[in-house]
């Protein structure tokens, strides 16, 4: 899976830059010359931020305002902000040495910097992780659209407020139809430039989301009928002190996707605008993290749920309430089927590089593409039916795969440094990325597991 790209990177339209090994998924000529897709020139500016910024914002959206609830607002804030410059500075650090040891993956950065056991402990991270994020967003959209219930209240699906409850609207129907007849079309793709289209759309739909929750919070505001939420977390013992740690693996799974950079990288015209391609990516999304979290947690206060969407059943107090609920929840769950496709491009690439390492690549073998699509398309479907809640889902991945994912193997590739260009700034940087990482993680973990003893 990884490449072995030219040193001097300059335009696609200059010199191909993929090979046959490439985790772009590109096509081979039978006299062996490696060549991009034909008619195809090189990602735009604009498609890649989109792209990265989709790979970004996913249902991790959902979970923030929840955050708020136990962390308050100035806190929460805060750390949205913390996380988004922290993911910036590991990118930053695979960028410049994927381009120091000529590796164009992930996968390569890893394999150059520790070996193939290194290679293979990122293929297993980014599969749990992106495993659990899809297995999110397909409980999200049945949620939505057929219904969920929590602390003995049920909260009424879409589908069941339209046309009231039926065999065909159950949780397991909406989704099987919506695995057969959406998802599994849109994750036949195989170059992420060609999803630009969709991810600028489900980017549109996001921003949808974020605009009509502000606009109901700020009218209710205004019209005194709702208050300021608490600035600052609720401390009153040991355990609520703790609990403020297992914010962090949600936040930090929200802000997840240098899994999806290189291969976006990979396909720019111009490689040398991938800096500012993230971090404008990362501005958007921090943008949009900071408003939904702020105008959520304003809107329902200690009532907000796990997966704020749900909240989104309930008269709000405002004129047109049952069609802004709709149009809330409908313009997300199509966000989040849009997004489904690139989360699961970068999961099909990393199992088939772990499970088969040494054949010909995924896209020439149609049989085996379609294989393993299927099979992970009836994993996540499986897990989305038996696992209750996106929370549960967001600190398990959050608190293992993700944070090694985003903040302990780019640091151990700058502290292992193999191409001699660490700086005194990395090191110390990557220290305290591996200390944090660790230490807010077995904490989430420790209190976790303390509160699951203390319910049973």
């Amino acid at each position: 899976m990884t490449i072995v790209a030219s040193p001097e990177r300059r335009s696609r339209k200059q010199k191909p830059l993929v090979s046959e090994s490439s985790p772009l998924l590109p096509e081979k000529h039978q006299d062996g010359e490696d060549c991009v897709h034909e008619g195809f020139n090189g990602a735009s500016f604009s498609g890649a931020v989109f792209n990265l910024s989709t790979t970004v914002v996913g249902a991790g959206i959902m979970a923030l305002p929840a955050t708020m609830k136990v962390l308050g607002l100035v806190l929460g804030i805060l750390l949205i902000i913390f996380v988004g410059l922290l993911t910036d500075a590991s990118i930053d650090i695979l960028l410049r040495f994927s381009r120091a040891g000529a590796a164009a993956s992930y996968g390569g950065v890893m394999g150059d910097a520790f070996g193939r056991i290194g290679k293979m402990l990122l293929q297993i991270c980014v599969i749990i992780n992106n495993l659990g994020i899809l297995i999110v967003y397909m409980i999200i959209i049945g949620d939505v659209l057929s219904g969920t219930s929590s602390n003995g209240l049920h909260h009424a699906g879409i589908l069941e407020e339209w046309f009231g409850f039926h065999w065909w609207n159950g949780r397991v129907q909406i989704l099987l139809l919506t695995t057969v007849l959406i998802l599994a079309p849109l994750v036949s793709f195989k170059k992420v430039d060609s999803l630009k289209f969709t991810s600028a759309l489900s980017v549109a739909l996001a921003v949808v989301f974020v605009v009509i929750t502000a606009g109901i919070a700020i009218v209710k505001l205004f019209s005194g009928t709702i208050q300021m939420p608490r600035l600052l977390p609720d401390i009153v013992d040991h355990t609520s002190f703790l609990k403020l740690f297992t914010v962090v693996p949600v936040i930090v799974t929200a802000y997840i996707c240098h899994y999806n950079v290189h291969s976006i990288y990979n396909e720019l015209e111009d490689p040398s605008e991938m800096q500012p391609i993230v971090r404008t990516s990362l501005a958007l999304c921090s943008i949009v993290y900071i408003t939904t979290s702020f105008f959520g947690f304003l809107l329902f206060g200690d009532q907000t749920m796990d997966d704020i969407l749900a909240n989104f059943d309930t008269n709000l107090g405002v004129p047109y309430s049952a069609v802004l609920n709709d149009i809330v929840r409908v313009t997300y769950v199509v966000h989040l089927m849009l997004v489904f496709p690139l989360i699961f491009f970068a999961l099909r690439l990393n199992l088939d590089g772990l499970i088969f390492p040494a054949k010909k690549h995924l896209v020439l073998d149609n049989k085996r593409f379609i294989l393993i699509t299927a099979g992970l398309i009836g994993i996540v479907f499986l897990g989305a039916s038996f696992i209750p809640s996106i929370w549960d889902a967001f600190q398990f991945t959050g608190a293992t795969a993700a944070v090694c994912i985003g903040f302990i193997f780019p640091a151990s590739i700058a502290l292992r440094d193999t191409n001699g260009i660490s700086t005194k700034k990395d090191i110390y940087l990557s220290l305290f990325m591996i200390f944090l990482a660790v230490v807010s993680s077995s904490i989430a973990i420790f209190s976790d597991i303390n509160s699951m003893f203390k319910k049973n």
